[in-house]
């Protein structure tokens, strides 16, 4: 793999030089569950709590939490707290990294297609 400019969720940083595996591994762990690819389609329309999230989904309350646990850990999802609720959203790094290119994540092995994400 040639040195490129690429986002890293992980890392939470633009890198110029071969990333370290484990963020990587980190950020390929997060994307790659079928739920959690699900629970970011939801994401990338509005914010939701985690109640919402698994009613929407038909997930429980048990996985989708522990899912966004996995996802924000990779710097792909964050989270707002508004007194006692606390809401989910695509972390503004992610987001502005897929606009740029036109909902795709390419991390050099391979590409996330964010407008092409499983339904169910």
């Amino acid at each position: 793999m040639q040195k490129q400019k690429l986002w890293c969720p992980a890392a939470h940083r633009v890198s110029w030089i071969m990333p370290d595996r484990t963020v990587w591994i980190r950020s390929l762990k997060a994307l790659g569950d079928e739920s959690r690819l699900r629970i970011l389609g939801a994401l990338m329309k509005r914010t939701f709590s985690v109640n919402e999230l698994a009613a929407k989904l038909g997930l429980s309350q048990y996985n989708v939490s522990k899912h966004l646990r996995v996802l924000r850990s990779a710097g792909i999802v964050d989270l707002q707290v508004n007194f006692n609720r606390r809401e989910y959203f695509i972390a503004e790094k992610f987001r502005k990294q897929l606009a740029k290119n036109k909902n795709v994540l390419d991390l050099g092995c391979c590409t996330f297609r964010f407008d092409q994400l499983p339904k169910k």
